[in-house]
């Protein structure tokens, strides 16, 4: 695949819009065309953006020859289905994260990534921050030792938005666990694995939503202390910490351009400023993936995306998260 990877975009929100944003910051990638269900929100992405369709419908856009792979900015809610159907008409995919509301969709989506030969890719777009990579292999390489204490946090204050919108909407799979919680489970697991038990608590909203989660996983010698919340923020800096030091990730660690590493009481700072706001190295990480041939990518595989769900579905268990389109 010698030419430009050609990419569409559906769900034309927020997040899609810094997605398309760190696409221009990629030389071999190129954004082919957008869709949504209003054609005029279409156009108007198009013309800001420029792609070279727009379409008001998603459907037309899985057809366009000329795309090679999509991403999938829509609410959790819809996640399988597009996917699915994208993956069916011969797309590779990348969608939001969580990948899917619960591990089911996830292996229905991983099923058909599997049964259609394509690529399929959960955005978790922190794994691929120059910051968080780099501590990744530090401590794989035991520069901290045995790690014996992991802390991360994510929260923000959410309250004052809508009760229809996709955070406080039992009906959009709204909640802190699965929009923000994601993030320092994720840090957990990538550097420490699968729990071997997870103690958790929950606080609920008027809506039915969860606006507070805070977890302890238990490890080996280890534990990791997580939090996520919508009706306050917090510091969201990171800590790792073993039997030879420390690393902090500099808040908000989720996409921090440093860290700072403690060892034999030395302190030292590593800056990794991005290109742009992140996006475009999960960006890269796809390309690269599509240019070899790859079906999945070994820095996050489909098996990480279901130990990623797998864990999150123990914690709405414990706390009887439940939403109203789950039979």
């Amino acid at each position: 695949m010698d030419k430009k990877i050609g990419w569409g975009i559906i769900g034309l929100g927020n997040i899609a819009q810094k997605f398309a944003d760190c696409l221009t910051l990629v030389p071999e990638a190129d954004l082919i065309a957008v869709a949504s269900r209003n054609y005029t929100n279409a156009e108007e992405f198009s013309n800001k953006n420029g792609s070279k369709y727009h379409f008001g419908s998603y459907e037309e856009l899985f057809a366009c020859d000329e795309v090679d792979v999509i991403y999938i900015a829509t609410p959790h809610t819809s996640h399988e289905n597009w996917s699915i159907q994208a993956m069916n008409a011969g797309k590779s995919v990348l969608c939001e994260k969580p990948l899917g509301v619960n591990k089911m969709e996830v292996e229905n989506m991983v099923s058909a990534a599997r049964k259609n030969n394509v690529f399929l890719m959960e955005a978790l777009w922190s794994r691929f921050n120059p910051s968080i990579a780099e501590v990744k292999s530090k401590v794989d390489a035991g520069l901290l030792g045995d790690i014996r204490y992991l802390h991360a946090d994510f929260a923000f204050y959410a309250l004052d938005r809508p009760t229809e919108g996709r955070l406080l909407n039992p009906d959009l799979a709204g909640g802190s666990l699965l929009d923000i919680g994601i993030y320092p489970i994720f840090l957990a697991y990538l550097m420490l694995g699968k729990p071997e038990s997870i103690k958790s608590a929950a606080k609920f909203y008027k809506t039915g939503v969860e606006i507070q989660v805070s977890l302890l996983f238990e490890y080996p010698g280890a534990m990791a202390v997580l939090y996520s919340g919508l009706n306050s923020s917090s510091e969201m800096k990171a800590e790792i910490s073993g039997s030879k030091g420390s690393i902090y990730l500099n808040p908000r660690w989720h996409e921090a351009a440093a860290y700072t590493q403690e060892i034999n009481g030395h302190s030292e700072t590593h800056a990794l400023p991005m290109k742009g706001k992140g996006y475009e190295y999960e960006i890269m990480e796809v390309n690269k993936c599509l240019r070899e041939g790859r079906k999945e990518s070994s820095l996050w595989s489909l098996s990480n995306s279901l130990d990623l769900i797998t864990i999150m579905d123990e914690i709405r268990s414990q706390n009887q998260i439940k939403f109203p389109f789950e039979s």
